[in-house]
C-alpha cells in the first residue's frame, strides 16, 4: 500500500501530538497520535472508540493522556463510518448511513499496516464498546506478528433475543420485519438501496443502506465478543465496570472462558461503562502492568 500521511502537529506543553490521516478504500481516515519517547520502538497502544462516537470522546482522549504520562505512546483512530474525513464528534444521526459493523476490523487493519510502516513493530489493540467487538474480531481473525497484547474495554456482548428485544424496547416496533426487509433488498442486489425512515443504532427515523441494517442486526456470533475471546491466541486483559448499564452480562457470558489460557479479567468496582475519573486511573495503572509484563 502506498502511504500518503498527512501530519498536523500540535505541541501542547511540550508533548507532541499529531493528527494523521491517509486515504484507504477511497476514503480518508483519521488519528490522533500522542508519541513518547520510546517512538517508534513501542509499544503503542491502538485505540478503537465505540458506536457512532469518535477518537476525542472522554474517554479515548482519558486514556491517550493517561498512557501518555506512564511512558507509553498511543493512536487513537477516528473511525470513517463510511465519511470522507470524518470529523472527531458523534455521527450526525441526519446523515444517511452506509457503514458496515466490519468496516471497522479494515480500518484497523489499515492503521496496523500504517504503524509497521511508520517501523512499529509491537502494538497493542485496545477497544472500548463496540470497538472492543472490533478489535477482537481484527485479532482474532488476522495473523499479525506485532499484535503482542490485547486490550478490551466493557466490549460489546450480543445474543439474537437480547438485540432484537433491546430494539423493541428503544422503538416500540419488532427488530424481524425491519431486518426481513433489508436482508431481502441484500438478497435481490439492492444492499445499497436507502431505507427510510429507519430506526437504527442510537438514530430515530433516519436513512441506512440496507447492508449496513443487515450488517449490525443480522445474527452473527462474531458480534458477541465472548465468542471471539476463545480465538485470540495473544494474551488478552478484559476490563469489566461493576456499574455498567450499557453492556450487561459480559462477567457472566464470560464464565468458564480462558480464551487460550491467557484471558485476564479485571472488574473495577463502582465503574460504570466510560470508567471517569479516577476510575479511568485505576484502568491505566492495571494496563499498563499487562503491557510491560
Amino acid at each position: 500500500m502506498k502511504w500518503l500521511p498527512i501530519l498536523l502537529l500540535l505541541f501542547l506543553g511540550g508533548a507532541q501530538a499529531e493528527e494523521v490521516s491517509f486515504k484507504h478504500n477511497g476514503v480518508t481516515l483519521r488519528a490522533n497520535l500522542e508519541k513518547t519517547g520510546d517512538w517508534p520502538k513501542g509499544p503503542v497502544v491502538l485505540m478503537t472508540h465505540g458506536t457512532l462516537a469518535h477518537n476525542r470522546m472522554e474517554i479515548i482522549s482519558t486514556l491517550q493522556e493517561l498512557f501518555k504520562e506512564n511512558g507509553i505512546s498511543s493512536l487513537a483512530i477516528n473511525l470513517s463510518l463510511g465519511v470522507q474525513n470524518r470529523e472527531s464528534t458523534m455521527y450526525d444521526c441526519a446523515t444517511p448511513h452506509s457503514h458496515k459493523h466490519s468496516d471497522a476490523v479494515g480500518e484497523i487493519s489499515a492503521w496496523v499496516e500504517w504503524l509497521r510502516f511508520e517501523g512499529v513493530e509491537n502494538i497493542v489493540p485496545l477497544g472500548h464498546s463496540r470497538g472492543g467487538n472490533q478489535t477482537a474480531w481484527f485479532v482474532a481473525e488476522q495473523s499479525e506478528p506485532v499484535i503482542r497484547k490485547v486490550i478490551l474495554i466493557a466490549p460489546q456482548v450480543w445474543s439474537a433475543d437480547y438485540s432484537a428485544k433491546d430494539y423493541e424496547k428503544r422503538y416500540g416496533k419488532p427488530l424481524a420485519a425491519v431486518l426481513d426487509k433489508a436482508n431481502t433488498l441484500v438478497k435481490a442486489g439492492k444492499g445499497q438501496q436507502l431505507m427510510e425512515p429507519t430506526d437504527f443504532l442510537y438514530c430515530k427515523d433516519t436513512s441506512v443502506t440496507a447492508e449496513a441494517f443487515s450488517s449490525y442486526y443480522q445474527p452473527d456470533e462474531r458480534l458477541d465478543t465472548p465468542f471471539l475471546v476463545e480465538k485470540i491466541n495473544q494474551p488478552v486483559l478484559l476490563f469489566i465496570g461493576s456499574e455498567d448499564q450499557v453492556v450487561k452480562g459480559l462477567q457472566e457470558k464470560l464464565q468458564g472462558r480462558t480464551g487460550a489460557g491467557n484471558l485476564s479479567i479485571e472488574v473495577i468496582e463502582g465503574a460504570d461503562h466510560f470508567f471517569r475519573d479516577l476510575y479511568a486511573e485505576d484502568l491505566v495503572e492495571r494496563a499498563v502492568e499487562f503491557i510491560q509484563e
